[in-house]
């Protein structure tokens, strides 16, 4: 089944899995996670009250119960799962990929991530060796209100908004739920219908072309920054005043001003292995340091409870809280970035004036490869910069980070999709340009092409 990713099960419904695999996973998962009831919501997407349904059938027919929290974004879940104390949850989502996708997102005890090493490679093991026997004595179905309790929550971290005009995209998935009873009727939202067919743009604010709406309406409306959620709302990404898109590493360093200036917390912040160096650089005047780690929740949470750091980001959009059991919520990020905006222009700084304070290098932005040979590309690429000079620093534990005085690369496998993905940063257009002129070449000759 090629539905088992690194961080998560998805893939495309009915080809990559299908409802019978899903029975599978839900009779196999109270065993795994030693559960007996299991916390379970769901987006809005077409296929997902089907996975719902066969889901709760094999959970039941394991004899552990569900609590259906109908649906929900995906932080709702996590903070669900451990506010309510479960030993294990799913959320029914495929998060930012076309309507076409589905998937399902496992948490363990206190909203621990389970990534494939650390339990669903079990599952897909039982799903492969061992017959479903559906037990005598079968677990029930409960509903389970947890949207108030999420909601109190999130109203406590409300900012005062009064000075701001916000122009706000749900891409008609998950926020819908939440955003406007929190902040009320000045926003200006558009696509916050809840529709899984996503009828206006694909649920990623990462692909440029999703974005051209909110760059639109960021300009019609002179708002002061705009905002854009994905299909569960575990990322939020963000547009300045003059419709440039905002880097979302480069947003760790605005939430400093949240935590470390204003609150005047002391700990670490953590940041994946493609953020920019200006971040640390910046987040440093108030007396922090960053902790650079690996990509995607399954490995930043867990990162983020064991060095006891404050919060972290990545460069996908993704924001962790230690107040928010380590997990991530693109609506609670949303919260605190726009408290730090709102007191800024009360300073009479704009978002791009704090973004320019921030950016110091030229960066090449995330660069995707169609390849066979991954590592024999990423070795060729490392190895070559290093017989040219020895480097200030090296990484290799997500990929390869490689940093020099005046500039770094990152060159790693994506872990969802058949990429190699490729990023550089340097102190000038012109050095940057040659960076990725050299990596394009190497990665050419081992077949590679720009996808």
């Amino acid at each position: 089944m090629k539905a088992f990713k690194a961080y998560d099960i998805r893939g495309v419904y009915n080809k990559d899995f299908n409802k019978d695999d899903v029975h599978k996973i839900g009779f196999f998962l109270p065993q795994v996670l030693d559960a007996k009831k299991i916390l379970v919501g769901r987006d809005v997407r077409e296929s997902s009250p089907e996975i719902f349904e066969y889901l709760i059938k094999g959970i039941t027919d394991a004899g552990a119960d569900v609590y259906d929290a109908g649906l929900a974004t995906t932080p709702m879940i996590y903070y669900s799962t451990a506010k309510f104390n479960f030993n294990a949850s799913v959320m029914i989502t495929a998060s930012h990929n076309t309507a076409k996708y589905n998937g399902l997102k496992v948490s363990g005890t206190d909203a621990k991530p389970i990534g494939f090493d650390t339990g669903l490679h079990k599952i897909k093991d039982l799903m492969e060796t061992t017959e479903v026997v559906p037990k005598a004595k079968k677990g029930e179905l409960h509903k389970l209100n947890v949207r108030d309790t999420y909601f109190e929550f999130l109203k406590s971290y409300v900012p005062d908004i009064s000075n701001l005009k916000i122009s706000i995209d749900c891409s008609n998935g998950m926020a819908g739920l939440f955003i406007k009873d929190l902040l009320g009727s000045s926003p200006m939202y558009f696509f916050d219908e809840l529709d899984g067919s996503f009828p206006n743009h694909e649920a990623n604010p990462l692909v440029a072309k999703n974005i051209v709406d909110l760059q639109k309406h960021v300009k019609a409306n002179n708002s002061d920054i705009g905002v854009i959620f994905d299909g569960d709302a575990d990322r939020v990404m963000f547009i300045d005043e003059n419709s440039n898109f905002i880097s979302p590493d480069l947003m760790i360093a605005v939430l400093a001003h949240y935590f470390l200036e204003e609150k005047g917390l002391k700990g670490k912040v953590i940041q994946d292995i493609r953020t920019s160096k200006a971040v640390g650089e910046y987040i440093a005047q108030f007396g922090s340091e960053m902790e650079m780690w690996r990509v995607g929740r399954a490995f930043a949470s867990i990162k983020l409870k064991e060095i006891n750091g404050i919060f972290g980001g990545e460069l996908a959009g993704h924001y962790y809280f230690k107040d928010f059991y380590y997990s991530d919520s693109g609506i609670l990020a949303s919260l605190l970035v726009l408290d730090v905006i709102s007191k800024m222009k009360k300073k009479g700084v704009s978002v791009s004036q704090l973004i320019d304070k921030i950016k110091k290098y030229e960066n090449s932005g995330e660069i995707n490869f169609k390849i066979e040979d991954k590592q024999g590309a990423m070795d060729a690429v490392i190895s070559y910069f290093k017989a040219l000079e020895k480097p200030e620093a090296f990484y290799d534990f997500d990929g390869y980070r490689i940093e020099y005085k005046d500039w770094w690369l990152n060159i790693r496998p994506s872990n969802t999709e058949p990429y190699l993905r490729f990023i550089a940063e340097a102190n000038s257009s012109e050095l940057l340009h040659s960076i990725v002129e050299q990596v394009e070449g190497i990665i050419e000759g081992f077949g590679g092409v720009i996808a």
